[in-house]
């Protein structure tokens, strides 16, 4: 008989909008402007939203202020026409990158959204998640662990905002 496997009936926010292929170990890029230019092209390879739609939305609310948010983390965030769902990319930089986060420290792990223009609600839905999902330091440490996509993409999908 085959082992059953147990899911949780509450899945996280996070697991239904990123797709593993949006997962990306960077050894390249050493600036917000680089970062921003691949998860573009990430976007574009894999969802068909123009990468400079991408880019140019990601700039625009980093100008608002920085999305970094400290501990190594960043989560910019933005907004794209005629997008009909909310979608996602994280990347893992080997070097850390400046990113104006609050404690001066440069990020290596930022997660990328791009929701619908209008979503609001779901958007603050999703940002609220990912700050509690980042503030927890031993999902932090098991990511930072991470060697492969794969394994990054299983330890979002986990990860329950009800612990």
């Amino acid at each position: 008989m085959p082992p059953i496997f147990i899911h949780s009936p509450i899945m996280n926010l996070i697991s239904k909008i990123l797709l593993p292929d949006n997962i990306l170990l960077d050894t390249e890029s050493t600036s917000k402007k680089r970062v921003f230019e691949r998860v573009g092209l990430l976007f574009e390879n894999n969802q068909q939203i123009a990468r400079s739609q991408v880019f140019d939305s990601l700039f625009a609310r980093e100008k608002l202020g920085s999305t970094g948010l400290g501990q190594g983390v960043a989560i910019p965030h933005g907004r794209i026409a005629k997008l009909r769902d909310a979608t996602a990319a994280f990347v893992m930089t080997s070097h850390p990158i400046p990113f104006d986060a609050p404690d001066g420290q440069p990020v290596n792990m930022i997660f990328v959204l791009l929701v619908p223009e209008r979503a609001n609600d779901l958007h603050l839905q999703i940002l609220g998640e990912l700050a509690q999902m980042f503030s927890d330091t031993p999902f932090r440490n098991r990511l930072l662990a991470c060697k492969d996509t794969g394994s990054i993409h299983q330890l979002f999908y986990d990860w329950n905002s009800v612990t």
